[in-house]
């Protein structure tokens, strides 16, 4: 098992040096789910929620969270994202919305926090905007699904 890397000699925490590390095109897809009442459901689906297109709200709330990652994870290292695709699914029979992300970069480090960012803040802004009918809304299955690039190469669920 490979030792964690956010750590010094003496234990404290550090961000990992990746200067030397050559750039390389890197891609990480994560996704998430947010389970809710049948009713609440059908207010999202056919577009009838107070706020708005609550879909494109989340989708958008993703793309900025995942531009803002550095900002949020203590540790992250500001990187240049060159694409960012977040998509919806709606579950019928679960009472569902599964959320996926697709982000890349062309950097010396990967891409993952981002995408994890991504799912979980467009997920969080659905519940935002449904509390006001349905605060029982569960956020769940939220993980990296693959990874490619670097030297570490690739990785899958």
């Amino acid at each position: 098992m490979s030792k964690l890397t956010h750590f010094g000699a003496e234990g404290e925490a550090r961000m990992v040096d990746v200067g030397d590390k050559p750039i390389t095109q890197r891609e990480a897809v994560a996704a998430g789910t947010i389970v809710m009442q049948p009713e609440t459901l059908a207010q999202i689906r056919e577009g009838g929620h107070k706020k708005g297109d609550v879909l494109g709200i989340a989708r958008i709330a993703g793309i900025m969270a995942a531009k803002k990652t550095s900002d949020l994870i203590p540790l992250c290292h500001p990187i240049p994202i060159t694409a960012i695709d977040l998509s919806f699914e709606i579950d019928q029979d679960a009472h569902a919305v599964h959320c996926q992300a697709s982000v890349q970069t062309r950097a010396q480090t990967g891409i993952e926090m981002e995408a994890l960012v991504a799912v979980n803040t467009a997920l969080l802004t659905i519940y935002d905007m449904c509390k006001a009918v349905d605060r029982g809304m569960i956020l769940n299955n939220i993980r990296l699904l693959k990874k490619s690039g670097g030297k570490s190469g690739d990785w899958r669920r």
